[in-house]
């Protein structure tokens, strides 16, 4: 089961997990959107089903881990793929932004996590949180979306330690920038939509690339996986290194972005 997958990452392990021969189910809250990726699952012949809804609403939750049991009667992975970003300063960045990115990608992964639980201990699974370099060293412009990962990265490592005498492995991805379209829907300071990117799509990792990542730890039974060399080095500098660490994520973000 993969939320958010209808485009980006979402969408590319969806493909990928599916062509490993594994049965889908894809959430998304865009009816058109799980239409036209259910067609591409269709034609590369993977079964496959779609529930519409919101990660960040209970009940939506709960309805898509149910409806995927009564379609497949159990659940062996989970993939907390839904999540959005910002681009605005915390001094200009009205509040309800921080809480909706909260609500979707930290509270998005407890409901859907606590609605599967019952079914991933059965099967003795993996719980899998799509979070980011965010999620380990703070990005100017993106406190609410940092703050969000921190969570679930905090979530996540608890429940680990929770579940480990139970079998159900617990894997934190953190894929670094990539190709998708999370910066065109970050958003803005007054919660509109950024329908733009400010950097260059094409020198990062591909949502493909990070799906075959992920498939590869997820048979291996990883508890972390940190992607791109520029994300495995700022993990680090951040860890050893963080009065410069602060200085060059800065100047990076001054450089590519411009605005700070």
């Amino acid at each position: 089961m993969i939320t958010g997958g209808t485009s980006g990452i979402g969408r590319a392990c969806a493909l990928e997990f599916g062509r490993a021969g594994a049965s889908v189910v894809i959430t998304g809250r865009d009816a058109a959107k799980l239409a036209a990726t259910a067609a591409e699952l269709t034609a590369a012949g993977i079964q496959h089903r779609t529930v519409q809804g919101d990660v960040g609403v209970l009940a939506d939750a709960n309805r898509a881990v149910a409806d995927t049991i009564a379609a497949f009667g159990r659940l062996d992975v989970l993939i907390n793929n839904a999540g959005l970003s910002m681009r605005a300063k915390f001094a200009d960045v009205d509040v309800k932004v921080l809480e909706q990115l909260m609500q979707t990608n930290f509270f998005g992964t407890v409901y859907t996590t606590k609605a599967a639980l019952p079914h991933l201990l059965a099967s003795k699974g993996t719980i899998v949180g799509i979070s980011s370099i965010a999620g380990y060293r703070g990005l100017p412009g993106r406190t609410g979306y940092s703050a969000s990962k921190f969570a679930m990265n905090g979530f996540l490592e608890a429940l680990r330690t929770e579940l480990l005498p139970l079998g159900v492995n617990v894997l934190t991805a953190a894929p670094g920038f990539t190709a998708s379209n999370i910066r065109h829907t970050a958003l803005l300071a007054n919660g509109q939509t950024q329908n733009d990117t400010p950097r260059d799509e094409g020198k990062m990792m591909t949502s493909e690339e990070v799906a075959q990542h992920l498939r590869r730890a997820v048979e291996q039974r990883q508890r972390t996986l940190v992607l791109t060399g520029q994300g495995k080095l700022t993990v680090f500098l951040n860890k050893w290194l963080p009065g410069l660490t602060d200085k060059l994520v800065l100047n990076n973000f001054r450089k590519e972005e411009g605005d700070f």
